[in-house]
């Protein structure tokens, strides 16, 4: 992807969504042509010229400070993750050091296959590109086996917007499918030259209407807690809490791991799962099964 372009559209999207008002600014007189601020306002929110900030917008940023980059982003009133993914964007132009080399694959370590195993409750490992990396039983059962599609179709977003099956599966499907894009985005910050983003990218844009107007919002999201609400084929609904953790070795590696409130419906439908999963009558998940990479 084109970086200058990304930044382009990203803050131009940024804009848009917040009024004078929001900023504390007393709005002009007479009908505004442009949703959100103007240029002028956001120049004025940074403290650089409405030249300067023109440039910026139009891509051109070669030589911009990091202090420059921190204004706008008060000016736009960037989220963490809105503004941790402007600075990925920007990196060629503040000097931070840009990985060139090819990205490794990614593999599971022992430990975490282990720390699946250990789960009575559904898990993942995602990894780049929202690939799925290894689950434990419970994790495959209630999403879907990942690991008996091919290879290159273990990725969450594969799965939500090409899948009519997940269609079913989310209850909140539009919600579900806007964190996709938005936690691909954030991604796609840090990694614009990863040529499988780029694949994946090129295949949901062409099979899916709805990614392609997502992809357009430019909204970034980093997941830590939530919750989900699923339809499952086998136990009916399902309200689960998740909590998505970093793996300390390898920070592109994330563990997600579902839970049901206790004694509630859900938690009794979990159990009706692990049943069907061959989960022990003590509780403990059979093994986590190995993904080949």
């Amino acid at each position: 992807m084109d970086r200058s372009s990304e930044i382009r559209e990203f803050l131009r999207t940024r804009r848009a969504r917040i009024t004078p008002e929001q900023a504390g600014l007393t709005p002009h007189q007479g009908a505004r042509r442009v949703p959100g601020l103007r240029r002028e306002e956001v120049a004025q929110l940074a403290g650089v010229s409405v030249d300067y900030y023109i440039r910026l917008e139009r891509g051109h940023t070669r030589g911009v400070s990091e202090a420059v980059w921190e204004a706008v982003a008060r000016a736009l009133q960037l989220d963490d993750a809105e503004r941790a993914h402007l600075f990925d964007l920007a990196q060629p132009t503040i000097g931070r050091t840009r990985r060139k080399r090819s990205l490794a694959p990614q593999k599971v370590r022992p430990a975490l296959y282990r720390t699946l195993d250990a789960l009575s409750v559904p898990a993942i490992v995602q990894g780049r590109r929202m690939d799925i990396l290894a689950a434990n039983r419970l994790g495959y059962a209630l999403i879907t086996d990942f690991q008996a599609r091919p290879h290159r179709d273990r990725n969450a977003a594969r799965f939500v917007f090409l899948d009519a099956a997940a269609r079913t599966l989310y209850t909140d499907w539009e919600r579900v499918a806007a964190d996709c894009v938005a936690t691909l985005r954030l991604y796609a910050g840090r990694h614009a030259d990863d040529p499988q983003l780029t694949e994946l990218i090129d295949e949901l844009s062409l099979h899916s209407d709805t990614f392609r107007r997502l992809w357009a919002d430019h909204d970034v999201l980093a997941h830590t807690t939530g919750a989900k609400r699923l339809h499952h084929p086998l136990v009916g609904d399902l309200t689960l809490d998740y909590v998505v953790l970093a793996v300390e070795d390898d920070p592109e590696q994330t563990l997600v791991i579902y839970t049901p409130e206790p004694a509630s419906p859900t938690a009794e439908a979990l159990n009706i799962l692990a049943s069907w999963t061959g989960t022990s009558p003590t509780g403990r998940p059979a093994r986590a099964r190995r993904d080949q990479q």
